[in-house]
Order: structure tokens, then C-alpha cells, then sequence
């Protein structure tokens, strides 16, 4: 799909953005990530824009953010992720936590994920029409929806799915929108069609709600061929992951407008939450992926410029449908801690 002509967006000098993927055991999804990024370097020619990712990449978090700050001043992360489960929260916070210890004279500044909103529905409804054209145009009433999500332990990205269902069949003719999920929580996809077949739906429309393809693509497509032997008499339709739709690369220079002041400034709530610090403390935080394995956790660089107030759950998701769980609610400043250690220094 053709993108709109850029607006006017000058970085400051010495500014490096870093993309952060959540990564994929498919090198091809991967891979994708890195062709998006060409893309919007393509986009954006006198911006400078690095990639990483959570897990199963060559580059993750902290040799991206090592990269990131070399010949830089100022690096931007920007969570290129849906839903801020685990990883959102805690993963990367801990990373640029790190990342500050070891290049003290690099300003890091973590922005929001792409977050469950208009543009997102956007997308969604041009993925529904285009289902709903394949599937012939039929009845939207006897035409059933199922949004089908990651899943996560944290009830917080989870809620943002089934925001987005509500928000689509508000915005629609369809009167049976549902969500599942593929993993980690429930419903899965299987239970919901069951549903949506003793409520006489005659079509089934699949929206994955995933930005690129990877493991978990491959795996739904295979369930629905298999639900399509299931159930003959129905029609079932499934959309493809949208990471290369135009609202997600407006959303991504939203967050650098948005960081520059041009547009109402956002801030991801959990940078710089003490709280954060206090669970990995206590060995309830998340876990940082590298090539050398689990990394050491650091609290807070001074930062004197992360003031927030926020109330969040923060949960963990581990990728082998397990996680350690914990949940506050809190005003706070972000504190300055005195650094304890510093694993590797900035080059």
C-alpha cells in the first residue's frame, strides 16, 4: 500500500532510532522487520535507524542498544510490538537501564508501543473487508469475527484485544465479534468457532492480530485449514499480520513526533518505575535474552528528566507459557539509584 508523502520530522544531531522487534524463530519473520526498517529508512533518508530484537535474532537488545549509541547522543527505542506485556514492561526498561550505566554520556529515551487505538483499527477494518470480499461479500449478521491474539499473562495487553473487537464490531454489521488467542490464555481459536457454529454463523472470518509473520502465523493458518475440514458447512476466511500497513509507520513517527514535541508527549509509563526495580530484586522480573544468556540487572541511571505517574499491572510472559506475576498500583517519581555494577562500557 502506497504511503503518505512524509511530513517535515528533523531529528536532532546525533540521534539513532532502534527498532525493537520481538523476534522469531522463522528467520524469514525476521527478516520482514529488517525490510520494514530499509523501508522507512528509504521513507526517512537522513534519519539514522537501527534494529534489535527480544529473542531468537543475531542482535538483541543489548548489543542493539551498544550499536544504537555509537556516534550517537541521543537513542530513541521504539517497541515495535502491539501489546505491552512482559517484554514491553520489563525486558527492554532493563536493557536501557543497563544501557545508560554503560554509555553515561548517551541519552536514552523510551517511547510508548504501538497500542491498541484508531490507526490499529484501521487496520483491522481493511483487513475485515478484504476477508469479507474474498468470502463473496456475504451477510456481516450471519458472518462471524474472531480476533486471534498472542496471548500474554499480563490482563492489561490482553485487555487491549478484546478493546479492539469491541471497537470493530461497534464500527460494523457484524453482530458476533469475538476474540481467542493462541496461546498462554484462553479462549483458543477452536473453542470460539465451536461457539460461533451453535450460533449458526455460516461464515467465520480469522483476523490475526499480529504484525509480522513468524511461528505462530504458520501455526494459525494450519488450524484453520484443519477447522475448514471440521466444519464443512462453514466458510472460513483468514487475514494476514499487518506490519506493513501505512498507520504502522505513522504510528512509529507519532512516537518521534511526539518525543520532539511536535504532537502531545507520551512516555512509557513503566521506564523508569522503581517498583520494576524492587521485583527484580526480588527475582520477579523479567529476563533479559543475549547471546551469552541471562544478563546482570541494574537499577537506575540519573535520568533527571523520567517524572512520571502511572498504575499498572506488570506481569511477565515467558515464551513457554509460563510467568511470574505481580501487580501494583502507584504514583511515584522515578528515584536515582547509585549504580552497582556495570557489565560492559560503551564504545
Amino acid at each position: 500500500m502506497t504511503h503518505p508523502a512524509p511530513t517535515a520530522i528533523d531529528l536532532p544531531a546525533h540521534t539513532t532510532l532502534l527498532l525493537v522487534g520481538h523476534g522469531s524463530r522463522e528467520p524469514g519473520a525476521n527478516e520482514e522487520i529488517e525490510r520494514f526498517a530499509a523501508a522507512w529508512r528509504v521513507r526517512r533518508p537522513n534519519w539514522r535507524i537501527e534494529v534489535c530484537f527480544i529473542e531468537f535474532a543475531t542482535v538483541m537488545l543489548h548489543e542493539g542498544l551498544r550499536r544504537a549509541a555509537q556516534d550517537s547522543q541521543r537513542v530513541v527505542v521504539l517497541p515495535l510490538i502491539l501489546n505491552a506485556a512482559g517484554h514491553v514492561k520489563m525486558d527492554i526498561p532493563q536493557a536501557i537501564d543497563t544501557a545508560r550505566l554503560d554509555c553515561p554520556a548517551v541519552r536514552f529515551d523510551y517511547v510508548p508501543h504501538l497500542q491498541a487505538g484508531e490507526p490499529i483499527l484501521k487496520v483491522l477494518k481493511r483487513q475485515l473487508r478484504r476477508a469479507m470480499t474474498e468470502l463473496d461479500m456475504p451477510d456481516p449478521r450471519s458472518t462471524g469475527v474472531i480476533l486471534l491474539g498472542r496471548g500474554a499473562s499480563d490482563r492489561g495487553a490482553n485487555g487491549e484485544v478484546a478493546k479492539m473487537a469491541r471497537w470493530l464490531m461497534e464500527e460494523g454489521d457484524h453482530e458476533l465479534v469475538d476474540i481467542a488467542f493462541t496461546g498462554i490464555t484462553f479462549p483458543r481459536l477452536e473453542r470460539v468457532v465451536q461457539r460461533q457454529s451453535l450460533q449458526l454463523m455460516t461464515q467465520i472470518v480469522v483476523l490475526p492480530y499480529y504484525l509480522f509473520s513468524g511461528t505462530l502465523m504458520s501455526r494459525i493458518e494450519r488450524q484453520v485449514q484443519h477447522l475448514r475440514q471440521q466444519y464443512p458447512h462453514i466458510r472460513f476466511a483468514a487475514a494476514g499480520y499487518f506490519g506493513f500497513e501505512p498507520e504502522i509507520t505513522a504510528l512509529l513517527e507519532q512516537r518521534v513526533a511526539e518525543l520532539l514535541g511536535l504532537q502531545p508527549e507520551s512516555r512509557m509509563a513503566c521506564d523508569g518505575c522503581k517498583y520494576r526495580e524492587i521485583a527484580v530484586e526480588l527475582g520477579h522480573g523479567g529476563h533479559h535474552h543475549g547471546p551469552g544468556g541471562h544478563e546482570h540487572h541494574h537499577p537506575h541511571g540519573d535520568d533527571a528528566h523520567h517524572h512520571h505517574h502511572h498504575e499498572h499491572g506488570h506481569e511477565h510472559e515467558h515464551p513457554h507459557d509460563h510467568a511470574h506475576e505481580h501487580t501494583h498500583a502507584h504514583p511515584h517519581e522515578h528515584s536515582h539509584a547509585t549504580p552497582v555494577a556495570v557489565v560492559r562500557r560503551c564504545r
